[in-house]
């Protein structure tokens, strides 16, 4: 690997974010190959019920944001290229381990495991991204980056809800770890560019939280994703089972169907959000903030729509139109909490930002849609998910108006 801090060409840039993004589209892949196989654990000798099933999403998520201040801290302080290479490594190999299940506690440590790996990643890739690029094109490579997560979660339910039919749940898990191994090594010969401004200083992880807290922009930032983080776990968790059982399709067309569904929703929203974000800025810092709101608040009513509606021609174009405008968010977001973090503690800021929407977001939702789901239904239980959408929207939007002026011309 070369040296910490060189000099990164246009050429290594776009090559880091290639292999990046590839991993990361794996990263989704793994972590909702689960949600593809909620029927089969639920049938097979482990009689994972439904409140068992959202423990699973859940648990993964808890050491997930557990271990992401402890990543966040090394990434600004240690080799990021060493730390991203081993977590992928790590949650690879957890997902392969899931095959070997023989109980609720053994899946669900397996999953735990699998979150530790996906913190060192997802911690400290953003800042590596952001030490590649320059400020003004950073929407479009957030956009381009994070249009793994529809395309690798679609992955997940396809190469799950497949893999599941030929193969049965453990055959998933295997098809599912085996690739990050793979790509593991080509992180390693990834370049290591200069942090921030070059000659920043390490921060101390008191002195960096503190830092964060007193930062308004990034607060509010991160509270807009927890709701929406809230959401989309919830929805990932359990958009399969309930087009299954709620809406009668049958398990392959299920997973296939949803999973093309938000890859192409998903890559084309979050490209569209990316690239409106970008030219925006030249008329407001707040670019990204409004790009988010707006699209979020327009996201609320059609999502309650794709969950509500009987009829399938309604409820398949509201979903498709939900995640279009969900996903508009993803780059805007990610590059605005980015762009209101000091550059010497961006991977701590990446890090309080992972265990804040996830300790809001879809660590409890998961399991509070399953326990609801298990109490009444799960068309009733899902019904959640539009609620928290619109309070994404509403903080987004609310901050974008409130924060800072129009930033000057030229």
């Amino acid at each position: 690997m070369p040296a910490e801090g060189v000099a990164v060409s246009v050429p290594m840039a776009r090559r880091a974010l290639v292999l990046l993004t590839a991993v990361n589209l794996l990263n989704y892949l793994d972590r909702y190959v689960l949600a593809a196989l909620g029927e089969s654990l639920a049938h097979s000798p482990l009689a994972i019920t439904d409140t068992e099933f959202g423990l699973l999403a859940s648990g993964f998520i808890v050491v997930y944001m557990l271990a992401a201040p402890w990543f966040g801290t090394l990434g600004d302080t240690r080799s990021r290229i060493g730390l991203v290479a081993l977590g992928v490594f790590l949650w690879s190999a957890a997902t392969g381990l899931g095959s070997l299940a023989w109980g609720f506690a053994s899946l669900f440590a397996a999953r735990a495991l699998v979150g530790v790996g996906e913190a060192a990643y997802g911690t400290i890739a953003p800042s590596l991204l952001a030490d590649y690029f320059r400020p003004a094109v950073r929407g479009r490579v957030f956009a381009t980056f994070y249009a793994a997560i529809p395309i690798g979660s679609a992955l997940g339910y396809v190469v799950g809800g497949l893999a599941d039919v030929h193969w049965g749940w453990r055959g998933a898990f295997l098809v599912a770890g085996a690739p990050g191994l793979v790509l593991g090594f080509a992180v390693r010969r990834l370049a290591e560019p200069p942090r921030g401004t070059g000659n920043s200083r390490p921060v101390g992880p008191l002195r960096a939280w503190s830092a964060l807290a007193r930062r308004r922009p990034y607060v509010l930032t991160v509270l807009g994703y927890a709701a929406y983080t809230f959401a989309l776990g919830g929805m990932a968790a359990f958009l399969p089972k309930f087009l299954i059982r709620v809406r009668g399709l049958p398990e392959a067309h299920a997973t296939l169907w949803s999973g093309l569904c938000l890859a192409a929703t998903g890559f084309a929203g979050t490209a569209a959000g990316g690239a409106v974000g970008d030219w925006l800025l030249r008329w407001t810092r707040q670019a990204h903030l409004w790009v988010s709101g707006v699209a979020t608040l327009m996201a609320a009513p059609v999502g309650w729509i794709a969950l509500t509606s009987p009829h399938p021609a309604t409820y398949w174009t509201a979903i498709v139109a939900a995640e279009f405008l969900l996903f508009t968010s993803t780059g805007p977001v990610n590059s605005a909490i980015i762009t209101f973090s000091p550059p010497e503690i961006r991977a701590t800021a990446m890090a309080v930002s992972i265990f804040v929407i996830h300790v809001l977001g879809d660590v409890p939702s998961p399991t509070i849609i399953g326990a609801l789901s298990d109490a009444s239904s799960l068309a009733q239980a899902v019904r959640i998910i539009p609620l928290a959408v619109a309070v994404a929207g509403l903080i987004w939007t609310w901050a974008a108006w409130r924060l800072s002026p129009p930033a000057p011309r030229g």
